[in-house]
Parts: structure tokens; C-alpha cells; sequence
């Protein structure tokens, strides 16, 4: 009996045991986080030789993007190449939960468009600044690249290797070099190799709306998506963004030398140019030939044939020459989105950039490719050379800011944080998407 007894009791204790489990162990829907074993140390650009350590757990990836792949086209002026990742369907678990996927989903699709103009031996270095664009930006972008035939197979070849990797952020198209009026020798041997292509792009992207156009020697540090924003800082009459090409005019060469109008104080820089082409393509431009003012494709030939023994820039006096003319058409970004090395070979004189970090890099001179501003080149080597699948701490930035210490005593290196502070920031923002910090909870 009392052997009984006991049985009785431990099938009843095991049966509360196992309700109490059923009832409460299995509450949370969502599986815990796994902490990450290792330590991540993240040196700051504001003290290159203090470490900061955080442990990071990884983040369950909750987003889908669904991305279709663009059609091949038959257009004579371009190859068109898109790059897409598969359709993921997944079952959502509620109706709230499908919004999310919907607004996410708008996200994923929106597009930035950015256009390049390449010549020469400029291969690496376009490929290099396309890097830089993709490493840091959230939304896709659609790369226009000009470029001559010999380079077109080459690009093609390059780009399609990197879109096996990262293939849903961004699409291409290679166009070769045309221009819509004029001598085409004379409008492609203007300032530099195909330089001059820049002016017609209102008149060959005739289906975009807006485009942000890189001089091949530019280096995104921060998303592209942040310049793209400017859009929407224009006012009714503004259609292109540009930077200063001196903040000082006193030593501004505009100001000095200039024999044609230019805007401003002291002219602007056309190296990154943010434009509205549809703006652009409606609007009359005011000039000096004519009272009525021309459209943008029939000013070029005419603006060109009138100052072209004055003109030492190329396109970019031209682009001065119109925004003379067209102030209200121009919107001024600061200088720490197009910093160039006269923006610390002489001293320091962008003071954005002392406070918030470079933007975009534009290594001008060609200083990526020689002695004369080890800091430039010290920031392209290290993107040049960053695999994509990589670690972005532990192949980029790190070595970045090991080999910057050793440009510290030049006139662009001696303030670190003004190359590092916007990198920094950006992977950390970067990084911190893919994965949370960890707090342990206080003890009682």
C-alpha cells in the first residue's frame, strides 16, 4: 500500500511539473539571441591609441528584400546590366506584420541614381570610388558609367563579379561617349579625356529624374543616401547642388585669375554636381547672347564657342559661366562634401570638416596615386584594397587608421579625425544594424 501511495504521488508532482512547463516555458514566440563569443574592439578616430571594447550579440535577420531583376535592353546608345536578388516569400504572422514587410518593401525599391565619366587608365579608380559608394549606402543605386569602348568589356567584367556578392544593392549601364551638338573631338578633348560628358547628361538620361554626378577620383565616406537628401532641400527654382571651389578668396583661383564670369565669390567645384534633370530640362536659361534665354542642350555649343579661348577649367567654367547668370539656380553644399587637398594643403580652411568629419573625398591633383598627400592616398589604398565580404572593422578601418598615423606630421594628416570621424560613424551605424549590444542586468 504504501509503495502505492508513493507512485500515486510522483505521477501527481510529475503531471504539475509538466502542465506548469506547457503554461509558462514555452511563452516567447521569438527564439532568444545568441551571444557572441568573442570581443569586438572598435578604435575611435578622436583617440587613435585608446581601444574600445563592447561585446555584441547578433541580430536575427528579420528583413526581406524582394528585388526583381531588370530586363536586358536593345537601345544602341547603352548596355544596360541590373543586378537583383531572388524573390524570398515568407508567411507573416499577422496583419501588422505584413505592413512592415510592405513599407520595407517600398524601402528596398527606391533607387538613387549616380553617373561617372571614365577615360584612359581611370578603370581602377572608377571601380574604387563605385566601392566606396556601395559600402556605406542603405538604398540601391543605379550606377551610369560612360565610358570608352576599351573600358566598357572591362567594367562589365569587374562589376559583375561584385554583383554575385552584393547584388541587390545596386544596377548598372554603360554608355559610350557621345555628345548631342558640336565637334565631338573638340567637346572630348576639353579640360580632360570625355570630361565635357558631364554637360550632356540632362540630354542623354533623358527617362531620370535626378542624378548625382562623381568625378572618377571621388571616395564616398559616409551613405550616399545622406547627399541624395540635399534633393530635397531645393527650392522651387534650384535644380543643382554643388561645393565651393575655395572657402578662402583671397587664395581661391576664381577670384585671382578668372577671365569669364563664374558664380559667386569664388566659383564652384563640379567634381560632385547633385542635379534635378527634369528641372533642367525645362528651364530657360538666362545668358549673354540672347534676352529670351536657351534650353540647356541648345546654350552648350554657342556658351562654348563664345568663351572657349578663356577657359582654363573646361567644363566646369562652363558650368560656372551658366550659374553666374542662373544664381537662383544653384544650391550651395558645404565643403566637406567635395574636400579636395586645397582644403588643407595651405591650412586648414574648411571648418565642416573640422567639425564633423569629411563626407566625400575628392582627391583632385591626382594625390591618390603619389607622395605629394599621404592622407589622401592612405584612405583610397584602403578601400582599393577591402574585399567585400571582409570584416568592415578588421579590413577597413583598422587598417586605415593604423597607416594614417604615419601622416600625421603632413599638412592634410596632422587632424585625424577629419578623415576618420565620418568613417568611423558610418560603420558603426553600419555595423550596428547587423548586430545589439549585450547588457547584462545590474546586479541586486
Amino acid at each position: 500500500m504504501r509503495i502505492h501511495c508513493k507512485v500515486v504521488v510522483i505521477a501527481v508532482c510529475l503531471g504539475v511539473f509538466l502542465l506548469l512547463y506547457f503554461l509558462g516555458g514555452n511563452a516567447a514566440d521569438d527564439p532568444p539571441l545568441k551571444e557572441v563569443a568573442e570581443d569586438y574592439y572598435f578604435p575611435t578616430s578622436s583617440g587613435l591609441g585608446n581601444i574600445v571594447a563592447s561585446k555584441l550579440t547578433k541580430k536575427p535577420l528579420d528583413e526581406l528584400h524582394i528585388l526583381q531583376k531588370q530586363p536586358l535592353t536593345d537601345r544602341k546608345e547603352a548596355k544596360v546590366v541590373s543586378r537583383g536578388g531572388n524573390a524570398i516569400a515568407k508567411r507573416q504572422r499577422s496583419d501588422m506584420g505584413l505592413g512592415r514587410l510592405s513599407s520595407k518593401r517600398a524601402r528596398a525599391e527606391e533607387v538613387m541614381h549616380l553617373a561617372v565619366v571614365t577615360c584612359g587608365n581611370r578603370l581602377d579608380e572608377t571601380l574604387t570610388m563605385v566601392k566606396s559608394a556601395l559600402l556605406f549606402s542603405i538604398k540601391r543605386i543605379k550606377f551610369h558609367i560612360f565610358a570608352e569602348d576599351p573600358l566598357a568589356s572591362q567594367f562589365e567584367k569587374k562589376l559583375s563579379q561584385w554583383a554575385r556578392a552584393i547584388s541587390n544593392k545596386f544596377q548598372y549601364s554603360i554608355y559610350p561617349i557621345t555628345f548631342s551638338v558640336g565637334n565631338a573631338e573638340e567637346w572630348k578633348k576639353l579640360f580632360k579625356p570625355c570630361a565635357a560628358q558631364r554637360l550632356f547628361l540632362p540630354v542623354i538620361l533623358k527617362d531620370v529624374d535626378s542624378l548625382l554626378y562623381v568625378d572618377t577620383d571621388v571616395l564616398f565616406l559616409r551613405p550616399m543616401d545622406d547627399m541624395w537628401s540635399f534633393l530635397k532641400a531645393f527650392n522651387t527654382t534650384q535644380l543643382a547642388a554643388m561645393a565651393p571651389e575655395h572657402e578662402i578668396p583671397k587664395i581661391g583661383w576664381y577670384s585671382r585669375f578668372a577671365r569669364h564670369p563664374f558664380y559667386g565669390v569664388t566659383g564652384v567645384n563640379s567634381g560632385v554636381m547633385l542635379m534635378n534633370l527634369t528641372r533642367i530640362r525645362r528651364t530657360l536659361f538666362k545668358n549673354s547672347m540672347i534676352p529670351s534665354g536657351l534650353s540647356w542642350e541648345d546654350l552648350l555649343h554657342p556658351l562654348y564657342q563664345k568663351y572657349k579661348n578663356h577657359i582654363t577649367w573646361g567644363d566646369q567654367d562652363l558650368l560656372n559661366i551658366i550659374f553666374h547668370y542662373n544664381p537662383e539656380s544653384l544650391y550651395i553644399f558645404p565643403c566637406q562634401w567635395n574636400y579636395r587637398p586645397d582644403h588643407c594643403m595651405y591650412g586648414s580652411n574648411c571648418k565642416g570638416a573640422e567639425q564633423e568629419g569629411v563626407s566625400i573625398l575628392h582627391g583632385n591633383r591626382g594625390v591618390y596615386h603619389d607622395d605629394k598627400q599621404p592622407a589622401f592616398k592612405v584612405v583610397y589604398d584602403a578601400i582599393h584594397e577591402y574585399p567585400f565580404e571582409d570584416n568592415m572593422f578588421q579590413s577597413l578601418f583598422y587598417p586605415l587608421q593604423t597607416k594614417f598615423l604615419d601622416t600625421v606630421n603632413t599638412l592634410c594628416g596632422r587632424i585625424p579625425q577629419v578623415f576618420l570621424k565620418q568613417v568611423e560613424k558610418t560603420m558603426r551605424t553600419v555595423y550596428e544594424k547587423k548586430v545589439v549590444r549585450h547588457v547584462k542586468p545590474p546586479p541586486k
